[in-house]
């Protein structure tokens, strides 16, 4: 089954459903779109094309999104989680489907290519203190947590996380998670998932043998959601490590954003007064009770 989360997504979302039955192939499938309260077309474009259930729904966020999904959906296989701005090239779901079945795979994340086909690096390893301080143009592991090193894609590997924007999940990791984790409602929620996925004995595996064109920026992006990202960066921190440690990594996410509003970065400046005043963080998170967010 296929699992697409909406919101104000009618730009994307119509060559997305066109993509899925060449990416399906021969694999029989269903496809829940779940519309997360979008104000635009959305719903009705979905409505008047046929090939997909559409569940209207409230904006629960991105992981609420599909936990709802997955809920609505009559079958019990696999789910292949997807945003609407994502198109999936012909074939891509089988050769996922054969890396799942590998022993202990949870998650299949497949090669992602921007519009104009170049390579899109979505790959990314685990959070750590110095990775924390947006270095990640340095290319040293040490600090950098996108992967941009092309030969990283090259071959079928184990991987901490990628990108969520498509992913292939196992229904038993699925289930044995309870879902995804909606606490964050938007950005790390994938993280999450990998990693917590990693700690019951599932694997995320990177094939470059599906490949995946995300267009990127499909619901928008914010103040807001910058914001949103960079607590959500803390909060995961936080959740799997000691005070010490969680407090350093607030302190390195705060310098982080003052360096980059001082750049220009002009959303920068409003996620610098939320990390600082958790009184004006997004409604969403429910983190505004504590300097450091939990």
């Amino acid at each position: 089954m296929a699992v697409v989360i909406a919101y104000n997504s009618s730009r994307h979302i119509g060559a997305l459903l066109d993509s899925l039955p060449a990416a399906f192939g021969d694999v029989d499938h269903e496809v829940v779109v779940v519309d997360n309260g979008s104000s635009d077309d959305t719903v009705d474009v979905v409505a008047a094309r046929g090939d997909a259930r559409l569940v209207r729904s409230t904006n629960t966020g991105f992981a609420g999104g599909i936990n709802t999904g997955v809920r609505h959906a009559a079958g019990r296989g696999p789910i292949l989680v997807l945003n609407p701005d994502a198109e999936i090239g012909a074939g891509a779901v089988p050769a996922m489907l054969a890396v799942l079945a590998g022993p202990g795979v949870g998650v299949v994340a497949p090669r992602m290519v921007e519009a104009d086909g170049s390579l899109s690096p979505s790959l990314r390893r685990e959070p750590s203190l110095p990775r924390a301080g947006g270095l990640s143009f340095t290319g040293l592991p040490a600090f950098a947590e996108r992967i941009e090193d092309p030969a990283e894609y090259a071959d079928q590997h184990v991987v901490d996380w990628a990108v969520g924007a498509v992913m292939l999940i196992s229904r038993d990791c699925f289930a044995a998670l309870d879902g995804f984790d909606e606490s964050y409602f938007l950005y790390s929620e994938e993280t999450d998932f990998s990693l917590r996925a990693r700690d019951q004995g599932w694997l995320t595996v990177y094939t470059p043998d599906a490949e995946v064109k995300h267009i990127g920026g499909g619901s928008g992006e914010s103040s807001t959601t910058h914001t949103m990202k960079m607590v959500n960066r803390v909060r995961i921190y936080g959740r799997r490590h000691g005070r010490m440690a969680t407090a350093a990594y607030f302190g390195i996410a705060v310098l982080t954003e003052l360096r980059r509003a001082a750049l220009g970065h002009h959303w920068s400046w409003d996620t610098l007064r939320a990390l600082l005043r958790p009184s004006l963080r997004p409604a969403q998170l429910n983190a505004g009770d504590s300097l450091i967010p939990g």
